[in-house]
């Protein structure tokens, strides 16, 4: 069972180590999984856009050939059109994460669990983000349909759980979570794999 994505997933992991599995969501549900005899591993890199798995797909995950594949990225694709100039159009996102999926069921055909970016606006400026960043999630939803993979709805989740108080409590930067986040996230992976798990 593999998780690969950006540093939602990487949690602060060591990286030199197949065991670790940083501080986030892969913390929380890889000990119930091994209990169940699953392999995990937490394959996440701080920072990834999804043409940054593209560059390491074949070399980290394909050797893994999980049975199940888990799939979480494009905040980063969105956060770099703002901070640094560097927009990944969402044809491209798509079409880059596509082609890794197809890759991915072509060669072992894994059970899919797409999770979908979020962002919980904690500064006025990041409130003109969400645009784009429903234009990735839309994204993520059409490879979900396309697939067959169940999809983490991860924006609705968050966003709920932020409903009233400063979002700032769940995650400060609006993306990388706090420890109740991160059990919310999890929750929310937990949902998703037992109904792929039931199939």
């Amino acid at each position: 069972m593999s998780f690969i994505g950006d540093s939602i997933t990487d949690a602060g992991r060591d990286r030199t180590d197949p065991g670790s599995f940083g501080d986030g969501y892969v913390s929380l549900v890889a000990p119930e999984l091994q209990a169940g005899g699953a392999e995990v591993l937490n394959l996440g890199i701080a920072g990834d856009r999804a043409v940054d798995l593209a560059a390491r797909w074949a070399s980290d995950l394909m050797p893994t050939a999980p049975q199940v594949l888990t799939v979480y990225v494009g905040i980063n694709d969105v956060w770099r059109r703002f901070d640094s100039d560097d927009p990944t159009p969402t044809d491209r996102f798509e079409d880059t994460l596509r082609g890794l999926l197809a890759s991915a069921v072509d060669a072992f055909d894994p059970a899919l669990i797409l999770m979908e970016p979020y962002l919980l606006p904690v500064r006025d400026e990041q409130r003109g983000w969400l645009e784009e960043l429903d234009e990735k999630r839309g994204a993520v939803r059409r490879l979900a349909v396309e697939f067959g993979a169940q999809l983490v709805p991860l924006h609705e989740v968050l966003t709920a759980a932020a409903a009233g108080r400063d979002a700032a409590e769940l995650a400060p930067d609006g993306v990388h979570p706090f420890p109740e986040a991160s059990r919310l996230i999890a929750d929310a992976w937990r949902t998703a794999w037992a109904i792929s798990d039931s199939r």
